[in-house]
């Protein structure tokens, strides 16, 4: 189906109320929650230090929140993530600390505290196995946990490189590549060729090689992990992409070229951006818009192209900090999380 030739909208599903101050992030559990194969569950985070799990009901397929975390974060929770066997959720707080709760069925419980950034942490990011975490902070630094048994994190790796807060950490979504974006205008991409933990930047993405020109704020990947789009304060969006074959093949790390750029959409920072599994990318960004955008699916002359697929002005009261769609393939569900204290979810659907 050509997207470009549906006429499309974003609605509104419903208006998750309960965090007392901004919503900072918002990710969805990878696996379903139920046998039934209702949707997965979401979890969201706040400056009110909390981060609150929501479930839809299989009969009233409304969303209600299934727990409240706190009491372990002394200030904001930043950034959260589950792991990819859906049981572990890694919180990102500015005390300085990186939490990972167990969902025990009924309730989520803490098993551990991760300490050793100086001061805020910023993101967290679940390599695709479950083996690895990484963590960024306002300190500068990238660390990487390694997974041990009995609920231990060691800390594998300390990546120095950025000159400034790092704002966010994304591991590949097939390898164990690292990236990481910051407010020095930089992504930097983290790899260990020998596979012995010893992580080193391989690339660094810049102005000088047709990079952002101001903060990076997120990155994403498509589903297949050969093209990935980053979003910045100098309110442009960018596709990359590799050869995903040659890093598979194990013949060596392939860099990341500059395939387009997206300006003249947003007015404000773009704080957030994700790519579905069916290839839709979304923008939320400061000006409290959701934007979509597909590939054009024909390559013009100056080059491959991606085309706005809707807007969605007002989508919240104040800034958008975060989108994300949901895992499952086909029903394109979008949730997002905004400084007006308010998750949403969105469903994107032809228009009667």
């Amino acid at each position: 189906m050509d997207l470009m030739e549906k006429n499309l909208e974003l609605l509104e599903v419903q208006k998750l109320e309960g965090h007392t101050d901004r919503v900072w992030n918002v990710a969805w559990n990878p696996v379903t929650s139920h046998a039934d194969d209702t949707l997965p569950l979401l979890a969201s985070c706040s400056g009110d230090n909390t981060v609150r799990i929501w479930e839809q009901s299989s009969l009233s397929h409304s969303w209600t929140c299934k727990a409240v975390l706190e009491e372990t974060h002394a200030r904001t929770v930043r950034s959260c993530a589950w792991s990819p066997s859906g049981k572990l959720l890694a919180t990102a707080s500015f005390d300085g600390t990186t939490a990972i709760w167990e969902d025990m069925g009924s309730e989520f419980e803490c098993i551990s505290t991760l300490e050793g950034h100086e001061n805020e942490v910023k993101s967290v990011s679940w390599n695709a196995s479950g083996s690895y975490l990484a963590t960024c902070s306002r300190d500068k630094s990238v660390w990487i946990w390694e997974v041990l048994p009995g609920n231990e994190y060691d800390c594998a790796s300390v990546l120095n490189g950025h000159t400034q807060d790092v704002k966010m950490v994304q591991w590949h979504p097939t390898m164990d590549v690292l990236f990481s974006c910051s407010y020095d205008n930089t992504i930097k991409v983290w790899w260990s060729e020998d596979d012995d933990g010893d992580y080193q930047c391989v690339q660094t993405l810049d102005e000088s090689n047709n990079g952002h020109s101001s903060t990076v704020w997120a990155i994403s990947f498509n589903a297949a992990g050969d093209k990935m789009v980053t979003c910045s304060d100098d309110l442009t969006v960018k596709i990359w992409e590799t050869d995903i074959a040659t890093m598979h093949s194990g013949e060596g790390y392939a860099p990341w070229t500059h395939l387009c750029t997206l300006s003249g959409y947003h007015d404000r920072t773009i704080y957030s951006t994700h790519w579905s599994r069916d290839d839709i990318i979304a923008t939320g960004a400061g000006d409290d818009a959701i934007r979509l955008f597909v590939d054009s699916n024909h390559d013009s002359v100056d080059g491959p192209s991606y085309n706005l697929l809707l807007t969605k002005k007002k989508a919240h009261e104040m800034d958008v900090n975060s989108v994300q769609w949901s895992p499952g393939e086909g029903n394109r569900l979008l949730a997002s999380a905004s400084d007006d204290g308010m998750v949403k979810i969105w469903q994107l659907a032809a228009k009667p």
